[in-house]
């Protein structure tokens, strides 16, 4: 299991704000572009977005699905990679003083991930966590900067 913690320097309802935007996903996830709305309302339960995945030359799709939101403090996905297989991603989001902490779990449910799974993909993982969360909190950081008035 690769679980990893950010620090976001902005309340819960910042992170969130990004969270609940598919256009986003791919500008803070890792390997993924161009993003969008699959079906539902994202990122209610069953909601889906689909998105290019690159791997070296290779483009393919994937889809990735909310299976439970509990707002504030939590938001899991499966992720679907085609021959990679699916995946658990789980969001635990406590406030943190003036800003948020985001733990951030995940590991491979079925396909080749799930079968492949052991410590070598864990810390392959968790250094693409580290990145993921670091453009995750950098996303919200150029959200919030947005919205200032300007002055």
């Amino acid at each position: 299991m690769a679980i990893r913690h950010q620090l976001i320097n902005h309340p819960p309802s910042a992170l969130w704000s990004v969270l609940e935007q598919p256009v986003l996903y791919g500008k803070w996830v890792v390997g993924t572009q161009d993003s969008r709305l699959l079906e539902g309302q994202w990122p209610e339960v069953g909601a889906s977005i689909e998105y290019t995945v690159r791997l070296g030359p290779k483009e393919l799709q994937g889809r990735t699905t909310v299976r439970r939101l509990e707002r504030p403090g939590g938001l899991e996905l499966e992720a679907y990679s085609g021959l990679l297989g699916t995946a658990r991603i789980a969001f635990d989001i406590r406030p943190w003083g003036d800003g948020t902490l985001v733990l951030l779990d995940e590991h491979p449910l079925q396909g080749l991930g799930g079968i492949l799974h052991n410590v070598a993909l864990d810390a392959v993982l968790q250094i693409r966590h580290r990145a993921m969360l670091g453009r995750l909190a950098e996303v919200v950081d150029a959200q919030v900067a947005d919205r200032r008035p300007a002055g």
